[in-house]
């Protein structure tokens, strides 16, 4: 916690996690109703194609900003490329990835990758503790904004609905603060005074 309430000074905390998978729907929405008043649910639909999309994301603390890409898997490669993405967008000081333990995050090539980038360092949170990354909260407010009631016909519209969304976010964005702010004082519509 001491990276979201005191960094260490001339460096940059982001939280990174990944979204998915997100997968085209290839089939027409369901009717509504049947004309015998009963629910119609779409098929089930079971693939492991090709045409899921995972989407990594970064978001840094500091001024709300956050980075996205989108991949066709999720591995330490494309793990690798979302790092030079974040190491792009932050370009002094060192930078402090508040993560998971996903294999693919402490892998041997990644480890190898990280050598090569001594400026990133890997802060990894406690299993079954995915709460403490403020990434999950802008993955809420990000599905909101770019899936929800959305159709997609293939992995490019879900990567060009990932780019607007995260612009849109990235334009109205705040920094993000550990913890929750103080309740305001109640107010009494009226006090009551009792005599004897």
């Amino acid at each position: 916690m001491e990276l979201y309430t005191a960094p260490p000074a001339g460096s940059t905390v982001i939280c990174a996690d990944e979204l998915g998978p997100v997968i085209p729907r290839t089939f027409p929405p369901a009717p509504g109703w049947s004309p015998g008043g009963h629910r119609i649910k779409a098929p089930l639909e079971y693939s492991r194609g090709p045409e899921k999309t995972w989407v990594y994301g970064g978001l840094r603390v500091a001024d709300g900003q956050a980075v996205t890409m989108c991949a066709p898997s999720r591995n330490s490669q494309y793990y690798q490329e979302f790092l030079q993405l974040a190491e792009q967008a932050s370009p002094e000081g060192t930078i402090w990835v508040v993560t998971d333990n996903l294999s693919s995050h402490d892998s041997k090539s990644t480890r190898a990758w990280l050598q090569d980038h001594p400026r990133i360092r890997h802060a990894f949170i406690p299993k079954r503790a995915c709460w403490l990354n403020l990434q999950e909260g802008w993955w809420r407010i990000f599905r909101r904004q770019a899936l929800a009631g959305q159709d997609f016909a293939d992995p490019d519209e879900i990567a060009h609905a990932t780019r607007v969304a995260t612009a849109q976010l990235n334009a109205r964005a705040r920094p993000w603060i550990w913890g929750r702010p103080q309740p305001k004082p109640r107010s009494y519509r009226r006090r009551f005074i009792y005599t004897l």
